[in-house]
């Protein structure tokens, strides 16, 4: 039963649908496709960086992709994740980090201000997608209404009858 009013929840929640942005948390590389317009024209640019921090709020939710621009000066821009302005985003790499937010990488310069690749082999990917595939089949089982009997829509049809 869904709240006559709004809560602080259900106002995050407006708004907010699926985007099929593949996965990525922080300290992966990503390349983000922004939707970029000058007067009457339209066009795609692209913007490739490592994910330092992820902010989750419902719609509110942005994450920060920094990259090393011209004279080794560091570039950061926050990306609202539901925005329409976001085209596409491709991972590039991922990343093995132990924290949840990389500010620490501001302060850092040339090879110390790289973050380590995450190696996974076949067998692992395998093992994962596997996971994926059997998360998925226990989900579509539990939201099957259950054989033999009625679903909240036969049980209104039949009442009215």
């Amino acid at each position: 039963m869904k709240p006559d009013f709004l809560t602080k929840e259900t106002i995050l929640d407006l708004g907010v649908k699926d985007r099929k942005f593949p996965e990525f948390r922080v300290g992966d590389t990503i390349q983000v496709a922004q939707k970029i317009k000058e007067g009457d024209k339209q066009r795609i640019q692209m913007f490739k960086g490592d994910v330092i921090s992820f902010h989750k709020n419902g719609i509110s939710t942005t994450f920060i992709v920094r990259r090393i621009g011209a004279d080794n000066v560091g570039v950061e821009k926050i990306f609202p994740y539901y925005s329409p302005m976001i085209d596409s985003i491709k991972v590039i790499k991922k990343g093995d980090v132990r924290r949840a937010k990389l500010y620490y990488i501001r302060k850092r310069v040339g090879k110390s201000a790289k973050i380590k690749e995450k190696v996974v082999t076949k067998e692992q990917m395998l093992a994962q997608e596997k996971k994926k595939q059997e998360k998925m089949s226990n989900l579509n089982a539990v939201l099957e209404p259950e054989a033999g009997l009625p679903t909240a829509d036969q049980e209104k049809k039949r009442s009215e009858s």
